[in-house]
């Protein structure tokens, strides 16, 4: 299929791909003065006395702000909040899509991290919640941090956080199918961007000891005789100075998340039993498929790429982590919730695969292992399985403000608005 030009012509058809829909009408003088004046006012009066009660009578509680300034859009780099407007209103439709939670795209024209965080700031009293995206690095640690400070909603940077989350989802199960102990994994980093940086300090969450962390950017390995690494990098850099083939000599995992045609089968060779390739870099990863599965019969294999098996897709993460934030009216998306999220992700690809699933994916099984390590976006349970558990993960972690007290009502709610 010519993806190109399909999307031109989805794009174009409406234009755009979302839209805003009235919840009442106004065909008669009562339901107009009740959806308006002089009605409207009585709400209006409830929330100034106690503004908790926004969540009651507006939309706020169930809907995300989609933030970016344009800075770092997938892969095209720089091109500004209108070229990103697409992609915006792409991941509105994927929270809306899976996750039943009303999200809206906000480009801003913002070059300074000063003014991005002041413009989500002055918009967050419409939000229940703002997921930032694509926003250059090391702004975006410095605009999340700020705002996750200064608001009482959840501030997601999903190039980060959700990245980390997917494919610590892989981490979790490919240490499980090889038998290996975290603490004894070596990583090999290609990128130091936002991704990468989340993807590694989330690792270190799960287990992964930092000394054997070893991450590169395009000048090469982050060591500390360099004096050219931000504060972000640093934190990872080792004493030693190597190349990527010498890094990867043993190494047992290989996260790209940089440009394509960076590994080679010989450095595939030379990483540890079972080596764990996540070669993320999109469109085209740092080893095409074909070049990896050829290089070991034993290598663990994963893409951000929906045509090969173990997609890192970060759909199977934001539209249910805010779901479950939203739902408990969370105050933050904390890294109990993230690895909540992580472990539920790893879990259900653990479990037996629905039917319906193997048909949208037009294969006759999918069992847990080497060419199924992470879940398929299309499964429904994602809905009824990471969403309760970063739920669960807000409430026991003190940040719902709403706690749940029947889950399993909660989980069928969910399997409601899934059939719906």
């Amino acid at each position: 299929m010519d993806y190109n030009k399909a999307a031109l012509e989805l794009h174009s058809k409406f234009p755009g791909k979302i839209a805003v829909q009235s919840l009442c009408e106004c065909k008669d003088r009562d339901a107009l003065s009740t959806a308006y004046t002089p009605g409207v006012a009585e709400p209006c009066r409830k929330i100034k006395a106690n503004p908790d009660d926004v969540y009651t009578y507006t939309m706020k509680g169930r809907t995300v702000a989609v933030v970016t300034n344009g800075t770092a859009v997938l892969g095209l780099g720089n091109i500004g909040p209108e070229a990103g407007l697409p992609v915006m209103e792409g991941k509105c439709v994927l929270f809306k899509e899976f996750g039943g939670v009303d999200a809206f795209p906000i480009c801003l024209n913002a070059k300074t991290k000063e003014e991005v965080i002041a413009a989500v700031k002055a918009i967050a009293p419409t939000f229940g919640g703002i997921n930032l995206e694509d926003i250059r690095s090391p702004e975006c640690f410095e605009i999340e941090a700020e705002l996750e400070r200064d608001l009482d909603i959840p501030v997601f940077h999903d190039d980060q956080h959700g990245t980390a989350i997917i494919s610590g989802a892989g981490l979790i199960n490919a240490l499980e199918i090889t038998g290996k102990k975290a603490e004894d994994f070596i990583v090999v980093v290609s990128g130091a961007g936002a991704a990468a940086i989340a993807c590694a300090k989330f690792y270190t969450e799960l287990g992964i000891d930092p000394a054997n962390i070893r991450m590169f950017d395009s000048k090469g390995i982050l060591h500390k005789g360099r004096t050219d690494l931000n504060k972000y990098k640093a934190q990872f850099a080792l004493s030693e100075d190597m190349t990527m083939t010498e890094a990867l000599k043993g190494a047992d995992l290989f996260l790209g998340l940089s440009k394509k045609d960076l590994l080679t089968p010989d450095m595939i060779k030379g990483m540890a039993d079972h080596p764990v390739i996540f070669a993320c870099a999109n469109p085209d990863p740092e080893i095409a498929y074909d070049k990896a599965m050829a290089s070991r019969p034993d290598i663990i294999f994963a893409t951000g790429r929906s045509d090969y098996p173990n997609q890192v897709n970060n759909v199977l993460g934001f539209p249910y982590i805010f779901r479950g934030a939203l739902d408990v009216r969370a105050t933050k998306i904390n890294e109990e919730m993230k690895l909540a999220a992580a472990h539920a992700l790893a879990e259900l690809t653990r479990q037996p695969v629905p039917a319906m699933v193997l048909r949208a994916y037009g294969v006759e099984k999918l069992e847990f292992g080497r060419t199924y390590l992470i879940p398929k976006p299309l499964d429904p349970r994602l809905l009824c399985t990471v969403a309760p558990a970063v739920a669960r993960a807000a409430v026991e972690s003190g940040v719902a403000k709403k706690p749940i007290t029947d889950w399993e009502a909660y989980a069928e709610s969910l399997r409601k608005r899934y059939q719906e």
